[in-house]
Order: structure tokens, then C-alpha cells, then sequence
């Protein structure tokens, strides 16, 4: 049989447990943390739902063999970009944006057609149907073959064959 241990005297004073100390970063602000914060101004912020169609765009940038129908909606730009068969950016907007290359950023989703895309680099690629393509400023671009190139982008839109 094991032994019982004797009980410990308790003391008559008790005493208090000790707060953990602390750093500034824990203590309570007189408003709420940033990150509450945000939210709470997203709460109290009207946010709208907005519904725009290319049918009726805001803009339309005309220049041969090609147009961009600009959609400004959510605080933002999307383009449509309608490329005819024969247009190669180096000839039909060059003289317009003024540059050696194209200097927009593209961030875009094809939709019809194939399009040859040179890089300044010496890269170059086609894009068609269902892909999407990020290119950074200093590109030259063309239609291949019989069929209009459209393109939908989030990016260049903005300042796209803008004299």
C-alpha cells in the first residue's frame, strides 16, 4: 500500500496572482486596430453593384484596322479590343502612341483570333482563343491569319491609342 502524503499547511495570507506584464502593442487602444478598422469602413462604405456592356461602352478609340471600347466600372478600366485581319500594332498605332514599342501593359483574355506578340527582349509567342496574356510595356504585336483578333483587357485600356 503506498503512503499518504501529509497535507501542506496552507498559509494565512494569500496571494494575488500577478498580472502578466504587457508590451504597448497589447494594450487597448482608445480605437479599434487597423485591421478592425478596415473593416468597419467597409461596412459603413456604400459599395454598389455596377453592370456595364460593351454594346454601350463609355469610350471608343478608333485607328485603322482596329478599335477599343473602354467600359469604366468598379473604380477601374476594361477594355475591348477589336483587331482587324492585316493590323500590326508598328503600323497602325505606332503613329499614334508616338513610340518605338507599345509602352502599355496588357493583362488580357482572348477571345477570338491569333495574334503574334515580339518582345523588345527578341521574345515572341501567338496567343488564341481561351488564353490569357500579362505583357509588360516594350512589345509589337499582329494579327495572323483571316480572323479579327478580340481581346478583353484589365491593364493597357486606359491609355491605349491614346494621341
Amino acid at each position: 500500500m503506498a503512503k499518504k502524503r501529509p497535507a501542506k499547511a496552507k498559509s494565512a495570507t494569500r496571494k494575488k496572482p500577478v498580472a502578466p506584464v504587457r508590451s504597448q502593442a497589447h494594450t487597448k487602444t482608445a480605437g479599434p486596430t487597423p485591421r478592425k478598422h478596415a473593416a468597419t469602413k467597409a461596412a459603413h462604405t456604400k459599395v454598389r453593384a455596377e453592370r456595364k456592356d460593351f454594346g454601350s461602352p463609355d469610350e471608343v478609340r478608333t485607328f485603322e484596322k482596329g478599335k477599343l471600347a473602354i467600359l469604366n466600372i468598379g473604380g477601374g478600366v476594361v477594355g475591348r479590343l477589336t483587331l482587324e485581319p492585316g493590323w500590326r500594332w508598328s503600323q497602325h498605332v505606332k503613329p499614334v502612341a508616338g513610340t518605338n514599342w507599345c509602352e502599355a501593359p496588357h493583362f488580357q483574355y482572348q477571345v477570338s483570333g491569333r495574334l503574334h506578340v515580339a518582345m523588345a527582349d527578341g521574345t515572341e509567342f501567338e496567343t488564341g482563343p481561351g488564353e490569357v496574356s500579362a505583357l509588360p510595356p516594350g512589345h509589337d504585336a499582329w494579327v495572323v491569319g483571316p480572323d479579327p483578333v478580340v481581346l478583353i483587357d484589365w491593364s493597357g485600356a486606359s491609355n491605349y491609342a491614346k494621341g
